[in-house]
């Protein structure tokens, strides 16, 4: 998720592990915690694009990483807040929790998280919830601008972070039910229109949970397409878009292609722009793909120019995006 996003959530968490002992200061370590995994940022600085995408949710967000920093962080706030009645061991398990917390949300993303690093490369995503989803984003929000702004004995402050986890929770528990219909319709319809595949997935459009990105292919190339829960229409209608793996040919063997073919997970099509060898993983959607289905993919990689690359995950999410496109797409997710 966002960062906003998470330090919300681990404000709410600080003030209900300790805010009537040690005040506004627990939310401040709830959210220090819950922002601690994303501290791979600074892998930006030294290593390549290739290199920083697989660093990014990696480590950081592994079993072995809330291993070493949770003792780290409870020992210092145990200290930082002495005298006070709360034991080491409640303070181990309320920074357990959080770190956890922000990993398990990321899980929920199209990203990728790496829980098992560095003993294994898997990387896990449910593809549940967009990146940056206001709905979800909107309850541990408000609460934690309320819980800021209370006064530390105020009788309301118990209402507030139950309220911006609850809402939180009830979401997401909302946007996993809409997951499993959505992936019932469109294995139904893959086989309706004899479309073969040997993986396919499912994921938000943009900041809201009911159109649905949809890719399914194989080695060849994929299918793409859309689907809203309030759609009538019966058929996805899909495009097809070849992988040309043929393209890579002269390059295959350089360490960012395999690095790229890797965090795609397989999920991947090559084009040529005029002279630029083009990468573009599916998984980060298209722009406006909703509204122009044979629209440029928001990842794309420009493999023979990687001094251009640097935004590669967010380049061009938003582009071409204006009142007529907003419109569209509250009209496509309408079923329109």
């Amino acid at each position: 998720m966002d960062s906003l996003t998470h330090i919300a959530i681990g404000a709410c968490m600080g003030e209900a592990f300790a805010g009537k002992t040690v005040g506004r200061k627990a939310m401040l370590w709830g959210a220090l915690a819950q922002s601690v995994p994303d501290i791979d940022f600074i892998a930006n600085f030294w290593m390549d694009t290739p290199s920083s995408l697989l660093a990014h949710r990696g480590f950081t967000h592994s079993f072995l990483f809330l291993a070493f920093i949770t003792p780290f962080m409870a020992l210092l706030a145990e200290r930082w807040h002495r005298p006070h009645n709360i034991s080491l061991r409640r303070w181990i398990l309320f920074f357990g929790t959080v770190i956890f917390f922000h990993m398990f949300i990321d899980v929920f993303n199209n990203y990728g998280v790496g829980w098992f690093e560095p003993f294994s490369r898997l990387r896990l995503s449910f593809n549940v919830l967009y990146v940056a989803d206001p709905f979800f984003s909107i309850g541990p929000g408000i609460a934690c601008a309320a819980l800021v702004l209370l006064r530390r004995r105020h009788p309301k402050r118990s209402f507030w972070w139950k309220f911006g986890l609850l809402t939180g929770g009830l979401y997401l528990v909302y946007c996993t039910g809409n997951k499993l219909y959505i992936d019932s319709d469109v294995r139904d319809n893959l086989e309706k229109q004899k479309i073969a595949y040997t993986r396919y997935f499912t994921t938000p459009a943009p900041l809201q949970n009911w159109l649905w990105y949809v890719v399914a292919g194989d080695d060849r190339g994929y299918h793409v397409g859309f689907r809203s829960l309030f759609d009538d229409e019966k058929n996805i209608r899909f495009e097809y878009f070849p992988r040309n793996d043929s393209l890579l040919n002269p390059v295959r063997d350089h360490e960012s292609v395999q690095q790229l073919k890797r965090f795609s997970r397989e999920f991947y099509t090559v084009e040529m722009y005029s002279d630029t060898l083009v990468f573009n993983d599916l998984r980060f959607g298209q722009i406006i793909g909703w509204q122009e289905p044979r629209e440029k993919f928001v990842f794309h990689f420009f493999v023979n120019h990687p001094e251009d690359n640097r935004l590669v995950v967010q380049r061009g999410r938003f582009d071409k995006w204006d009142r007529e496109v907003v419109m569209g797409l509250l009209e496509r997710i309408k079923g329109r």
